[in-house]
């Protein structure tokens, strides 16, 4: 029997090792794709990488990553800054992105954390699920963040989840046959978009109907944890509710509701709170590309505001 289980392991160990190899090749090379996954690679690259390192960083959506420049921010505030949005997901995501921040990189002075309508809406899959394909294997804190589109033997055995993942490995060829044309797409987290008006968010809205939010308990107690943890932590955390077109705003028929869970909590743990669902900006279409996100000029616009806000809170250098 022994010499048996010496056979199979001799037998079983070279493939072993090639996968392992294979997996590490494709991982490190799809990893520096600047544009494919939405252009998420770098950012996760960054935060595992410990180069992010910034006195000032913003969590959120896309609503973060497209509305707050990080280098308006960071000429007018004096300070480091990089934008942390993740485009499409929950807070549940945003807060994996703020564990693995804080155990690679130094502690942030202030986090701009973002909110949605849906911020604590519970999704039914996992949106982009590509971006984490290369960090993925033997990973315990992302498995433990219970990723959907996955399964569990997607981390423990190399090559799994690459399985049918055709245009992933499309883009690996066109990194080593067009390295010219990874261009990135996102700067310091940031992605603005030169983009003008279009109805497909509210066409979509309409058909819907009126839209009811419902907000997953688990999620507002994570949310809880984390206001806990920055306090304890003694990091300023500013909640900004960056601006939504009037219009779109009629749709959710709770929308009140879910703002309210935004303002209990800023006054529980006493946090400043900016909600800008009223601000003139949301009136004002042309600086729209739909009604939940605005163009590069409403983001300048909208920055700036929040960096007037941001100063009058005189916080300490």
């Amino acid at each position: 029997m022994k010499t048996f289980l010496i056979k199979l392991i001799l037998f079983v160990l070279p493939f072993s090792l090639l996968a392992v190899s294979m997996d590490h090749f494709l991982s490190s090379s799809l990893s520096k794709s600047n544009s494919y996954a939405d252009g998420e690679y770098p950012i996760w690259n960054c935060l595992y990488n410990g180069q992010v390192n910034s006195d000032i960083v913003i969590y959120g959506s896309s609503r973060a990553l497209v509305h707050v420049d990080p280098f308006i921010l960071a000429d007018s505030l004096k300070s480091t800054v990089f934008n942390l949005g993740i485009n499409g997901h929950s807070f549940r995501s945003q807060y994996f992105r703020h564990v693995l921040l804080l155990k690679f990189n130094k502690k942030p002075r202030i986090i701009i954390q973002t909110l949605d309508i849906t911020s604590f809406e519970k999704s039914s899959d996992l949106y982009n699920p590509d971006q984490y394909l290369p960090y993925m294997l033997g990973n315990k804190e992302m498995e433990a963040s219970t990723f959907t589109s996955f399964s569990s033997s997607d981390f423990k055995f190399p090559l799994i989840r690459y399985y049918g993942k055709k245009e992933a490995f499309l883009e690996i060829c066109k990194l080593y046959l067009k390295p010219e044309s990874n261009i990135p797409v996102r700067n310091r987290g940031y992605q603005p978009k030169d983009l003008t008006w279009n109805d497909d968010l509210m066409e979509a809205q309409r058909k819907l109907g009126m839209l009811e939010i419902k907000s997953d308990t688990a999620l507002i107690k994570l949310f809880e944890v984390f206001l806990s943890e920055c306090d304890s932590s003694n990091i300023k955390l500013i909640l900004v509710f960056p601006p939504v077109y009037k219009e779109g705003q009629i749709f959710v028929s709770n929308w009140d509701e879910v703002i309210d869970i935004f303002r209990q909590y800023s006054n529980k743990y006493d946090v400043p709170l900016f909600d800008y669902s009223n601000d003139t900006l949301s009136f004002q279409k042309e600086y729209f590309y739909n009604s939940g996100h605005l163009n590069r000029n409403g983001a300048e616009l909208f920055t700036r505001k929040l960096i007037k806000d941001i100063k009058e809170l005189k916080f300490p250098e």
